[in-house]
């Protein structure tokens, strides 16, 4: 019985919002077939290590993620294709120590078009 409990536990801490040293960085949300947005984070934010995309409302089917950084570079970062509503991706590592983002490109849609609730989209930053 115990067992089951701590299993209920770790499922429910693995859903929960990120925690300590995570920071929101922005949000959209899927409003089209195929939509592509960008979410716009400054300098004056700080630096980051990895990041995390929560999923709400519905499903969203992810194409392409780009992450635009301080120096000019820019890094691809592959997501899993659908990602469900209450879902989140894995810790999304970023080469090297603490990066500036400048910005962070997604192009996806709506992974289900029963519900009438638009998909929006978390992103959040480790410091």
């Amino acid at each position: 019985m115990m067992k089951l409990v701590l299993a209920i536990l770790f499922a429910a801490a693995s859903f929960a919002q990120p925690g300590r040293g995570w920071v929101m960085l922005g949000q959209s949300h899927v409003d089209g077939a195929v939509d592509h947005d960008r979410i716009v984070i400054t300098a004056t934010r700080g630096e980051f290590r990895a990041l995390r995309i929560r999923v709400e409302n519905s499903a969203i089917v992810f194409d392409r993620v780009l992450v635009h950084f301080g120096d000019g570079s820019t890094m691809p970062i592959a997501i899993r294709g659908r990602v469900g509503a209450g879902g989140q991706t894995r810790v999304l590592d970023l080469p090297g120590n603490r990066r500036v983002i400048n910005s962070v490109e997604f192009w996806y849609e709506r992974g289900n078009w029963r519900t009438p609730k638009r998909p929006r989209l978390s992103l959040f930053g480790l410091r």
